[in-house]
């Protein structure tokens, strides 16, 4: 099977389906570590993406006023048991532009490999950009996984941002996204991790609220099982009038895992106002109760409380 049907096939593990790479309505690149195996373009969207030997380096640029109407989908992968992939992007939506893109990440055999992506998101005024990341590793762990991010929300713009490692054991998982948000501007971000074995998960999220009204949401979901290691801080400062922002943390700790949730607020306008709230701890004893009276063996409904924390 070539690279390229091993990451089709890959997909659907991540919610996708292989038949958006035919589809000439709908933006795509399909890169297996520095080599792009497939690449489409619709109007309004440059996609220009160099191939180095140490590297994809390149930019995703949506211009003023455009609508891209379909998820631009980015398929990144390695599909051997080793290797490495660096991705350095830029990415730039103009002003009044609107776009989601689709970030694909997907391991399925990945034992001693690395995923690095460094990424520079400008969201225009006025603009808004949906990015939806989702990973899917095999079982063996073994990986080292950095996607680092800056991200500048212009006047009026808009960002969401989702996070979803749900499936296989990552091994080292280390995000670090900085979000700058400009009057009136929102930025929410999203992050939904299971981990398993002996995976290390260190999430940063930090926003600063520039401008006037600007507003945030950091919002983390966790789940820990067997002896994995957590460490999730979410940081939110608030610099203008108006600005509001809040930080909300959950893990959930199974097993011989442990975690431990940082939430860090700084507020340096009297009119301003940051909040945050963070919970650690195992499965609901009480819900679990009432499941396993309604039929569920004790490994169901731990599975259908889990499931309901990650949805």
């Amino acid at each position: 099977m070539s690279d390229l049907e091993t990451l089709r096939h890959a997909l659907p593990m991540v919610g996708a389906e292989p038949s958006i790479l035919d589809d000439t309505g709908i933006a795509h690149v399909v890169a297996q570590g520095h080599h792009i195996l497939s690449r489409r373009t619709v109007p309004g969207l440059r996609v220009e993406l160099e191939e180095t030997p140490d590297a994809l380096i390149g930019q995703l640029i949506v211009e003023a006023g455009i609508t891209i109407a379909q998820p631009i989908h980015m398929c990144f992968g390695l599909t051997h048991p080793t290797g490495v992939q660096q991705i350095t992007i830029d990415v730039q939506l103009q002003e009044g532009a609107q776009a989601r893109v689709l970030s694909h990440c997907l391991f399925p055999v990945a034992q001693a490999a690395q995923h690095r992506m460094q990424a520079v998101m400008t969201i225009g005024p006025g603009a808004s950009l949906t990015y939806t990341e989702g990973h899917y590793h095999g079982l063996h762990g073994g990986m080292q996984v950095l996607p680092h991010a800056t991200i500048t929300v212009g006047k009026g713009a808009r960002y969401f941002s989702d996070f979803s490692l749900l499936s296989g054991s990552v091994g080292h998982l280390d995000i670090d996204y900085r979000v700058d948000v400009e009057e009136d501007g929102l930025a929410e971000l999203n992050a939904k991790i299971l981990a398993h074995k002996t995976d290390r998960i260190t999430l940063k999220e930090a926003v600063v609220l520039r401008g006037e009204r600007a507003r945030s949401l950091i919002r983390s979901r966790v789940v820990l099982e067997d002896e994995a290691r957590a460490e999730i801080t979410g940081i939110t400062e608030a610099h203008a009038a108006g600005a509001r922002g809040h930080v909300d943390c959950m893990e959930v700790v199974q097993g011989r895992a442990q975690a431990s949730a940082i939430p860090i607020v700084k507020v340096c306008h009297p009119s301003a106002k940051v909040t945050h709230e963070a919970a650690i701890g195992s499965v609901d004893k009480q819900a679990l109760e009432t499941l396993m009276a309604r039929g569920l063996s004790p490994e169901q409904a731990v599975e259908l409380i889990v499931s309901g924390i990650l949805r």
